[in-house]
């Protein structure tokens, strides 16, 4: 039976793997499968396979592709929408990969919570180049994609190497994200931005 500690690394690692397939799908399965490949972090039985030589090659072939498409413009905003439930997927996987040796009453609702943190993730980014698309004319968007890249690596290295300070950092981007979605829902429109007063438009003025 393990202690409460390594419990906790292991829903620490699971959950920030998960988080880091928000921003980019492959690369976190691809570091998952290096690091157990190097004997840093354990894999259950049903996913030794993740560790393989053929899988190893093509996770590194499918984050290149995946890395380089979201630069071609338009493709961006596709992929965003075909990416989500995509995420959410690789969020369980990953995470239920690493999860090793965890009782059943805490694996699985640590398994869900991943797909949904994979879920969330994906959709504050795409928010974030929606809102990038608008105010730069698209421009801006190379800087996004080349942030969740960077985000990908670091939160998928820091959950290997220090699994507690990546769900922090996780958390923090979760509130930033609840709360950023909750501004655009609910903000008030401005009244600087409304159109003319139409009862100027229909006055008379004298002949």
């Amino acid at each position: 039976m393990p202690s409460a500690i390594e419990i906790s690394l292991s829903v620490a690692l699971g959950i920030g793997l998960a988080a880091a397939t928000g921003f980019r799908i492959f690369l976190p399965l691809l570091v998952a499968g290096l690091a157990a490949r190097a004997g840093a972090i354990p894999l259950n039985d049903g996913f030794l396979w993740l560790a393989g030589t053929p899988v190893l090659l093509t996770l590194g072939t499918a984050a290149l592709i995946e890395t380089l498409a979201y630069y071609i413009p338009g493709v961006d905003h596709l992929l965003d929408v075909l990416a989500t439930p995509a995420a959410m997927a690789a969020g369980i996987i990953v995470s239920a990969s690493v999860m090793a040796d965890i009782p059943p009453g805490v694996l699985w609702p640590a398994i869900i919570a991943g797909g949904g943190i994979a879920g969330l993730a994906k959709g504050g980014m795409a928010l974030l180049r929606a809102q990038s698309s608008v105010a730069t004319g698209g421009l801006g968007n190379p800087v996004v994609s080349t942030g969740e890249t960077a985000g990908a690596v670091i939160l998928s290295l820091l959950a290997v190497m220090l699994p507690f300070i990546a769900l922090l950092v996780v958390l923090g981007l979760m509130v930033w994200i609840v709360r950023k979605a909750g501004r655009r829902l609910f903000r008030r429109p401005d009244p600087d931005r409304r159109g003319p007063d139409r009862r100027g438009s229909d006055r008379r003025w004298p002949g």
